[in-house]
């Protein structure tokens, strides 16, 4: 489609035109997902990264605060489903070590919105579920 509107044909017929030729040529055949029906998304603005990400098998990196976040969430349900109490204290010490210096020393990305777990009181929890 390289050629310009004709002055005084109305934008509408003219795309029109345009798309019916197309169609006739042959333009639109073999496209891919021909026939097949729209998927089921959810409408989310960003489909077209994360599609394009998912079709080169990349991942998307979190910002550093958030990756944080997601380890201590891990952390925690490690620690509530260890073998030992000495275990689960590692786990616990490990990642509130962690979390204090990313305190100390600040991350980039959102705030970080999380403080050290307390770890007798998580030691508690695990023994009542023992």
């Amino acid at each position: 489609m390289t050629e310009r509107k004709p002055r005084g044909m109305p934008f509408e017929s003219w795309v029109d035109r345009q798309i019916r030729e197309a169609e006739e040529r042959g333009a639109f055949d073999d496209l891919p997902g021909a026939g097949k029906p729209l998927p089921d998304r959810p409408y989310d603005e960003m489909w077209w990264i994360k599609q394009k990400v998912e079709s080169e098998g990349l991942s998307m990196p979190l910002p550093p605060t958030l990756a944080l976040r997601k380890e201590a969430e891990e952390a925690l349900a490690e620690a509530r489903g260890a073998r030992s109490e000495t275990q689960v204290r590692q786990i616990l010490e490990e990642i509130n070590q962690r979390i204090r210096e990313a305190i100390r020393t600040g991350l980039s990305g959102p705030p970080l919105n999380l403080m050290p777990f307390d770890v007798d009181e998580i030691v508690s929890e695990w023994r009542r579920s023992q």
